[in-house]
C-alpha cells in the first residue's frame, strides 16, 4: 500500500511540475517576434560579422525564443551601405553597423563612431552611458524611426595599409584612400582622396590599384581580409579611429510594440554585445599582428611624429568646421568636447601615466 500511494504522490507531483513549467517551455519553443537584422558586415566575418551573430544569439537566448532574430551579410538581403534605410523603412527590424557610413542622412552620426585624435573606447562608452551621450543619438536618430545602441567597439585601430612610405605629409597628396568620416575629411584637407567602401571590396580595389591605400580596423580583421598580400606598409597609430563605436539600428516601431520585458531584453544585450566585442579584439590582436610581421612579409611602422603633429592639427579644423555644420552636430560635439575636456585630465594621471611607468621607452 505504501508502494502504491508513493507512485500515486509522484504521479501527481510530475503532474504538476508539467502544468508550472509548460508554458515556459511552449514559450521558449514558439516565436512571437520574428525579426530580421542586416549588417554591413561580409556574413560571419571575424569580430565585426560575429558580433552581430552574438548580438542576434543573446536576444535570443535572453527571450526564452520569444524573440527569434535571423542575421544577414552584407549583400544577402541590402547591400552593405543600405543598412540604415532598410531599418528606417522597417524592411528590418534591426541593423549593425556603424554611424559614420550613413553621415550624408545623419551628419552627427560620424561623432558616434570616432573622432580623429578624440576619445578611446573606454572612455566613448563614458560619454556615451553616463556623459549624455546616448540621449543625443537617440535624438539624432529620431527622425528616421530609428533608436540607435552601441554594439561593439574596436578599440584604437591601426593607421592603415600602403603601397609606398609615408615620410612626411606631402606623401598623402593625391593618395586614394578607403577611409571613412571624419578621417577622410582630413586625410582630404590633407590632399588626398577619400573613398569609401564596404569592407567586402577593400581587398580588389586596393590590388587593383583602384586605391592606393586604406584603413580597414586592426591586425585581427585586416589579416581575415588579407590586406597583406595586397600592401607591404603597414601603419600605426589608428589617429583618425582610436575608439570605433560599432551600433545597432533598431526600428523604432518594431522595439515599441514589444512587451515592456522584451524591449529591456534588447537594449540589454546591446550592452553585453558592446563589452564582448572590444574584450575580442584586446584578445586577438597581437597574435594576428605578429603573424603578418612576421609571416606574412608585412612592413611594420610608425608615421613620423611631425606627420601625426600636422594630422592633429588638420583634425582639429576639419571636426570644428564639420561640428558647425548643422544644429544637431553643434549640439553631440559640444557634449563630446566638454566630456573629452574633463577626462582627457583624468586620464592624464590615470591610465596614461601608469601605461608609462608599466611600458617606460
Amino acid at each position: 500500500m505504501q508502494l502504491k500511494k508513493l507512485v500515486k504522490h509522484l504521479a501527481i507531483g510530475l503532474s504538476i511540475a508539467g502544468t508550472l513549467f509548460t508554458p515556459f517551455v511552449a514559450n521558449a519553443a514558439k516565436a512571437e517576434h520574428k525579426w530580421k537584422m542586416v549588417t554591413t558586415w561580409p556574413k560571419n566575418f571575424p569580430g565585426l560579422g560575429t558580433g552581430a551573430n552574438e548580438l542576434a544569439a543573446l536576444i535570443n537566448e535572453m527571450s526564452a525564443g520569444r524573440i527569434q532574430v535571423k542575421v544577414y551579410g552584407a549583400k544577402e538581403l541590402v547591400g552593405a551601405l543600405e543598412t540604415f534605410d532598410a531599418v528606417s523603412r522597417g524592411t528590418a527590424e534591426l541593423g549593425h553597423g556603424a554611424g559614420y557610413y550613413w553621415k550624408g542622412k545623419v551628419p552627427a552620426g560620424q561623432f558616434f563612431t570616432a573622432v580623429p585624435f578624440g576619445l578611446t573606447a573606454q572612455e566613448m562608452n563614458g560619454w556615451i552611458y553616463n556623459g549624455g551621450g546616448l540621449a543625443l543619438w537617440h535624438e539624432a536618430y529620431e527622425p528616421f524611426g530609428i533608436v540607435p545602441m552601441p554594439a561593439g567597439n574596436t578599440g584604437v585601430q591601426m593607421g592603415g595599409w600602403f603601397n609606398k612610405r609615408i615620410d612626411s605629409l606631402a606623401d598623402l597628396k593625391g593618395l586614394k584612400m578607403r577611409i571613412p568620416g571624419l578621417g577622410g575629411e582630413v586625410l582630404k584637407r590633407a590632399g588626398g582622396t577619400p573613398v569609401l567602401l564596404p569592407g567586402s571590396e577593400i581587398f580588389p580595389a586596393l590590388q587593383s590599384g583602384t586605391i592606393d591605400a586604406t584603413e580597414w580596423v586592426g591586425p585581427y580583421n585586416d589579416l581575415a581580409f588579407g590586406l597583406n598580400k595586397a600592401a607591404k606598409y603597414y601603419y600605426y597609430p589608428g589617429w583618425h579611429e582610436p575608439g570605433s563605436t560599432m551600433e545597432v539600428l533598431i526600428n523604432k516601431k518594431a522595439l515599441e510594440a514589444l512587451p515592456k520585458d522584451l524591449q529591456s531584453i534588447v537594449l540589454n544585450a546591446t550592452k553585453v554585445a558592446n563589452a564582448n566585442m572590444l574584450a575580442d579584439y584586446t584578445t586577438r590582436n597581437n597574435a594576428a599582428l605578429e603573424q603578418l610581421v612576421n609571416k606574412g612579409g608585412v612592413e611594420l611602422l610608425p608615421f613620423p611624429k611631425d606627420v601625426i603633429t600636422q594630422l592633429k592639427a588638420l583634425s582639429a579644423e576639419v571636426v570644428m568646421e564639420e561640428a558647425q555644420k548643422d544644429e544637431m552636430s553643434k549640439k553631440v560635439y559640444a557634449s563630446y568636447k566638454a566630456y573629452r575636456d574633463q577626462v582627457i585630465k583624468w586620464h592624464a594621471i590615470s591610465e596614461q601615466s601608469y601605461l608609462n611607468a608599466r611600458n617606460p621607452e
